[in-house]
């Protein structure tokens, strides 16, 4: 925590606020946090002033790759991060290489590291591989999926190659996402195997983090125009209390021309 930071009565600028709220992401997608505290946490975020009130926001959660508990609000460049943080390389064989489902159900999601190969059978049952927030031992791995009268599903994020090269009998694997250029530097994904009775998917979808981050956008893009409409409907008040005003003094004494013209019996 810098010096600025170390001033609890200091104003916060968007930026600090915004690094509070990409915590907050973090710790909803790793299960830290339920969506109804994470909302009032970025409630509670968005309406902050000052450090002391961004501090405690996340004090007991550990900010992103650090094992400090408490949030940082270093002044320095944000991190660029990228597709080279993702692939480890050397000689990491992955979370978790193999997957089963018969009769039931697997799943591989979150924050686990994708091996250079993975191998996965589902009967009468189904898998799903999720990608997104994946890291990967390598910058090509390959999903050997077999899938007998039951379904696997490979989650990818934008910008990563998609190869497939599976067989299917009665069954058939998805070829929607293939020929789609990788970004550079993004990993490769190959996914292979065979299909009796049942079919292996590829959907390309944005990270949790990602679409909760549009999401809370355009909330805040919303409450910004009702704030400018509230604005505006307050600049307008003066006007319209001086034509209630005029509006009144007119019913009081009557407009001129509603006058009665005094007759002779009335002087």
């Amino acid at each position: 925590m810098t010096e600025d930071a170390a001033v609890p009565d200091l104003r916060a600028s968007d930026a600090d606020r915004e690094r509070v709220a990409e915590i907050l992401r973090d710790a909803l997608a790793e299960g830290r946090l339920d969506m109804e505290e994470f909302e009032e946490r970025l409630d509670a975020t968005y309406k902050a002033r000052t450090y002391g009130e961004l501090t405690p926001i996340t004090r007991d959660l550990p900010d992103r790759g650090a094992a400090v508990p408490a949030v940082s609000l270093t002044k320095e460049p944000a991190r660029e991060g990228g597709w080279g943080d993702r692939i480890i390389g050397g000689d990491d064989a992955g979370t978790s290489s193999w997957a089963v489902a018969v009769m039931s159900g697997f799943q591989r999601k979150g924050h686990w590291t994708a091996p250079r190969r993975f191998n996965c059978f589902a009967f009468w049952g189904g898998g799903e591989i999720d990608l997104r927030d994946a890291y990967f031992a390598d910058r090509e791995v390959v999903i050997n999926a077999v899938a007998i009268m039951g379904g696997v599903e490979v989650i990818v994020p934008p910008g990563v190659e998609v190869v497939v090269r599976g067989i299917g009998v009665m069954g058939g694997f998805d070829h929607r996402e293939e020929g789609v250029p990788g970004e550079p530097g993004a990993p490769r994904v190959i996914v292979t195997g065979f299909a009796f009775w049942g079919g292996v998917g590829v959907d390309r979808k944005l990270p949790r983090a990602e679409k909760q981050r549009l999401r809370e956008e355009r909330r805040r893009e919303k409450l910004e125009r009702k704030e400018q409409r509230r604005r505006e409907l307050e600049g307008s008040l003066p006007d319209l209390h001086d034509h209630l005003d005029l509006h009144d003094h007119l019913n009081l004494h009557g407009r001129p021309e509603e006058r009665e013209p005094r007759g002779r019996d009335d002087r």
